[in-house]
Protein backbone atom coordinates (compact mmCIF):
# COMPACT_ATOMS: atom_id res chain seq x y z
CA UNK A 1 0.00 0.00 0.00
CA UNK A 2 2.88 2.39 0.91
CA UNK A 3 5.22 1.58 -2.04
CA UNK A 4 1.50 2.59 -4.44
CA UNK A 5 1.27 5.36 -2.66
CA UNK A 6 4.79 6.47 -3.27
CA UNK A 7 4.72 5.53 -6.72
CA UNK A 8 1.76 7.26 -7.70
CA UNK A 9 3.09 10.42 -6.01
CA UNK A 10 6.42 9.99 -7.83
CA UNK A 11 4.33 9.60 -11.38
CA UNK A 12 2.42 12.56 -10.76
CA UNK A 13 5.47 14.47 -10.27
CA UNK A 14 7.43 12.94 -13.33
CA UNK A 15 4.18 13.82 -15.74
CA UNK A 16 4.08 17.51 -13.78
CA UNK A 17 7.76 17.95 -14.29
CA UNK A 18 7.45 16.83 -18.49
CA UNK A 19 4.11 19.55 -18.54
CA UNK A 20 5.77 22.06 -17.32
CA UNK A 21 9.14 21.40 -19.96
CA UNK A 22 6.86 21.23 -22.46
CA UNK A 23 5.69 24.63 -21.57
CA UNK A 24 9.48 25.73 -21.76
CA UNK A 25 9.80 24.94 -24.79
CA UNK A 26 7.40 27.86 -25.95
CA UNK A 27 9.07 30.34 -24.11
CA UNK A 28 10.98 32.90 -25.67
CA UNK A 29 13.76 31.92 -23.64
CA UNK A 30 13.60 28.18 -24.23
CA UNK A 31 16.97 27.89 -25.41
CA UNK A 32 18.59 28.69 -22.33
CA UNK A 33 15.54 25.61 -20.66
CA UNK A 34 16.95 23.43 -23.12
CA UNK A 35 20.59 23.99 -22.60
CA UNK A 36 19.90 23.40 -18.34
CA UNK A 37 17.96 20.70 -19.19
CA UNK A 38 20.01 18.46 -20.95
CA UNK A 39 22.47 19.76 -18.70
CA UNK A 40 21.40 17.83 -15.92
CA UNK A 41 19.55 14.70 -17.55
CA UNK A 42 23.34 13.75 -18.49
CA UNK A 43 24.36 13.63 -14.57
CA UNK A 44 20.53 13.06 -12.59
CA UNK A 45 17.47 14.35 -14.05
CA UNK A 46 15.41 11.33 -15.44
CA UNK A 47 13.38 13.23 -18.16
CA UNK A 48 15.80 13.47 -21.60
CA UNK A 49 15.94 16.81 -23.10
CA UNK A 50 14.05 15.35 -26.98
CA UNK A 51 10.74 16.18 -24.44
CA UNK A 52 11.49 20.27 -24.73
CA UNK A 53 14.00 19.53 -28.39
CA UNK A 54 11.11 18.44 -30.72
CA UNK A 55 8.69 20.63 -30.08
CA UNK A 56 10.98 23.85 -30.26
CA UNK A 57 12.62 22.26 -33.99
CA UNK A 58 9.06 21.88 -35.06
CA UNK A 59 8.38 25.29 -34.19
CA UNK A 60 11.26 26.97 -35.79
CA UNK A 61 13.06 24.50 -38.55
CA UNK A 62 15.23 26.73 -39.50
CA UNK A 63 17.38 26.80 -36.02
CA UNK A 64 16.97 23.23 -35.69
CA UNK A 65 20.85 22.77 -36.07
CA UNK A 66 21.53 25.42 -33.47
CA UNK A 67 18.67 23.82 -31.32
CA UNK A 68 20.92 20.71 -31.66
CA UNK A 69 24.21 21.94 -31.18
CA UNK A 70 22.88 23.97 -28.15
CA UNK A 71 21.45 20.32 -26.65
CA UNK A 72 24.57 18.72 -28.06
CA UNK A 73 26.83 21.11 -26.03
CA UNK A 74 25.26 20.93 -22.66
CA UNK A 75 24.85 17.18 -22.57
CA UNK A 76 28.60 16.94 -23.30
CA UNK A 77 29.27 19.40 -20.49
CA UNK A 78 26.41 17.59 -18.42
CA UNK A 79 28.10 14.24 -18.75
CA UNK A 80 31.68 16.10 -17.34
CA UNK A 81 29.50 17.11 -14.47
CA UNK A 82 28.50 13.51 -13.81
CA UNK A 83 32.04 12.26 -14.24
CA UNK A 84 32.33 14.93 -11.11
CA UNK A 85 30.05 13.40 -8.87
CA UNK A 86 31.54 9.88 -9.29
CA UNK A 87 35.18 10.84 -8.42
CA UNK A 88 34.07 13.27 -5.84
CA UNK A 89 31.15 11.91 -4.05
CA UNK A 90 31.49 8.03 -4.60
CA UNK A 91 33.74 7.59 -1.22
CA UNK A 92 30.67 10.07 0.81
CA UNK A 93 27.35 8.32 -0.82
CA UNK A 94 27.39 5.17 -2.93
CA UNK A 95 30.45 3.26 -1.04
CA UNK A 96 28.91 2.99 2.65
CA UNK A 97 25.67 1.65 0.20
CA UNK A 98 27.60 -0.75 -1.23
CA UNK A 99 28.95 -2.24 1.71
CA UNK A 100 26.05 -2.06 4.06
CA UNK A 101 24.49 -4.83 1.53
CA UNK A 102 27.51 -6.53 0.72
CA UNK A 103 27.83 -5.23 -2.43
CA UNK A 104 31.40 -4.31 -3.04
CA UNK A 105 32.76 -7.62 -4.66
CA UNK A 106 30.67 -7.44 -7.35
CA UNK A 107 30.98 -4.00 -7.65
CA UNK A 108 35.03 -4.35 -7.58
CA UNK A 109 34.55 -7.08 -10.91
CA UNK A 110 32.23 -4.68 -12.71
CA UNK A 111 35.25 -1.94 -12.28
CA UNK A 112 37.38 -4.68 -13.88
CA UNK A 113 35.05 -4.91 -16.77
CA UNK A 114 34.40 -1.45 -17.04
CA UNK A 115 38.59 -0.76 -17.59
CA UNK A 116 38.34 -3.77 -19.70
CA UNK A 117 35.70 -2.89 -22.17
CA UNK A 118 34.79 0.91 -21.16
CA UNK A 119 34.63 2.06 -24.38
CA UNK A 120 32.48 -0.18 -25.74
CA UNK A 121 30.44 0.18 -22.73
CA UNK A 122 30.05 4.02 -22.58
CA UNK A 123 29.32 3.57 -26.29
CA UNK A 124 26.48 0.76 -25.89
CA UNK A 125 25.34 2.58 -23.26
CA UNK A 126 25.01 5.64 -25.32
CA UNK A 127 22.72 4.18 -27.92
CA UNK A 128 20.64 2.18 -25.78
CA UNK A 129 17.80 3.30 -23.62
CA UNK A 130 20.38 2.44 -20.46
CA UNK A 131 20.38 5.74 -18.31
CA UNK A 132 23.33 7.60 -19.59
CA UNK A 133 23.34 9.30 -16.06
CA UNK A 134 24.78 6.07 -14.82
CA UNK A 135 27.71 5.57 -17.03
CA UNK A 136 29.25 9.13 -16.30
CA UNK A 137 28.90 8.67 -12.58
CA UNK A 138 30.56 5.26 -13.18
CA UNK A 139 33.07 6.78 -15.53
CA UNK A 140 33.77 9.03 -12.47
CA UNK A 141 33.59 6.51 -9.80
CA UNK A 142 36.35 4.39 -12.00
CA UNK A 143 38.22 7.45 -13.08
CA UNK A 144 38.02 6.46 -16.56
CA UNK A 145 39.15 8.72 -19.35
CA UNK A 146 37.60 11.96 -18.63
CA UNK A 147 38.51 13.23 -22.92
CA UNK A 148 37.27 9.86 -24.33
CA UNK A 149 33.93 10.18 -22.25
CA UNK A 150 33.98 13.23 -23.55
CA UNK A 151 34.41 11.86 -27.32
CA UNK A 152 32.01 9.78 -26.46
CA UNK A 153 29.54 11.55 -24.91
CA UNK A 154 29.86 14.03 -27.88
CA UNK A 155 29.10 11.31 -30.86
CA UNK A 156 25.86 9.47 -28.80
CA UNK A 157 24.46 13.53 -28.38
CA UNK A 158 25.19 13.85 -32.34
CA UNK A 159 23.59 10.70 -32.83
CA UNK A 160 20.62 11.86 -30.66
CA UNK A 161 20.10 15.40 -31.20
CA UNK A 162 20.85 15.71 -35.07
CA UNK A 163 21.42 12.61 -36.92
CA UNK A 164 18.96 9.61 -35.27
CA UNK A 165 16.50 11.36 -32.72
CA UNK A 166 15.40 9.08 -30.43
CA UNK A 167 18.87 7.20 -30.25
Amino acid sequence: MLLRKFSDCFHALVKATYDYMLNLASRRNAMYFLFAVAFIESSFFPIPPDVMLIPMVLAAPAKAWRIAGIAMAASVLGGAFGYAIGVFFFDLIARPILTFYGYMHQFDVFKDYYHEWGAWIVFGAGITPFPYKVITIASGVFIWILPSLCWLRSLRAACAFIWWPGC
